[in-house]
């Protein structure tokens, strides 16, 4: 897939457009209702977190977010809350599979189907490399004229599940956004008749707010990642590829640090 195909919208699929003013103010609210229980609310937290620590003293670079950290003191309940949280994500995104396959729009339609694996896993694993080494310059480069906060990706004990469950973690991740920033959101836009470099960017946007709690450049690094993983959908209709793509990048950062951070003294 060469540039210009990621940079030049396709004809997308075509879309059940609804017309019916019922049941376009039904879709709109059902999109409202989904996203303030799950990513749209962590978006608003995640803003609250940035201006919290915008009016601390200490400039942003001076201050550390850690995104994987321990949930209670014994070990066992530890787990349990991580399992827990990779739940929740989980059930995310099988909610808009849900609302979707109710709609008449199976997981099928949204780039879900099987019998691709290999080329979905080479898909995911280009996509992996295609954002994750630029963005980890992206974010030392944030970091150092001060605009990000210092990011740890995973402070779980060292505990005999923890890397399992930081992949599981990982992958939960990628679930849940993908299926309902990408697959979910970029459709239920298509069937309210919005353009799709419009729905491209409201879902890049919207991917962007949620990781607002680790400063400008977690914004603007996730909105660039979004401009992209969404396009590739629009020209592909495969969502595997985001999602393993994701995923890889996750589990590069979460196990990936708690392995090197004993033998590098730099990292925080």
């Amino acid at each position: 897939m060469s540039v210009r195909s990621l940079l030049v919208p396709a004809r997308p699929p075509e879309p059940t457009l609804v017309t019916d003013p019922s049941e376009r103010r039904a879709l709109a609210t059902e999109v409202f209702l989904v996203f303030a229980l799950t990513l749209g609310l962590s978006g608003v937290r995640s803003l609250l977190s940035l201006l919290d620590s915008l009016l601390r003293p200490e400039p942003l670079a001076d201050q550390t977010v850690a995104i994987n950290v321990p949930r209670a003191a014994a070990n066992l309940i530890d787990l349990a809350y991580q399992l827990v949280s990779a739940a929740q994500l989980g059930v995310w995104g099988g909610l808009g599979l849900y609302l979707l396959w109710r709609s008449g729009i199976g997981p099928r339609a949204i780039g879900l189907a099987r019998g691709r694996v290999g080329s979905d896993l080479a898909g995911g694993a280009g996509l992996a490399a295609l954002i994750g080494l630029p963005g980890l310059a992206f974010y030392l480069i944030t970091r150092a004229i001060g605009i990000n906060l210092t990011v740890v990706p995973a402070a779980l004990n060292d505990v005999w599940w923890r890397a399992p469950v930081l992949i599981i973690l990982a992958f939960g991740n990628a679930w849940a956004e993908e299926v309902l920033v990408v697959g979910y959101f970029i459709t239920r836009l298509r069937q309210l008749g919005w353009a799709e470099n419009t729905s491209l960017v409201s879902a890049a946007v919207l991917r962007g707010s949620y990781h607002l709690y680790q400063g400008f450049g977690g914004f603007l690094g996730n909105l660039l990642m979004g401009l992209v993983y969404g396009r590739f959908w629009q020209r592909t209709n495969r969502l595997w590829p985001l999602v393993i793509g994701h995923t890889l990048i996750d589990v590069t950062a979460f196990v990936g640090y708690t392995l090197l951070k004993p033998h590098l003294s730099w990292l925080p």
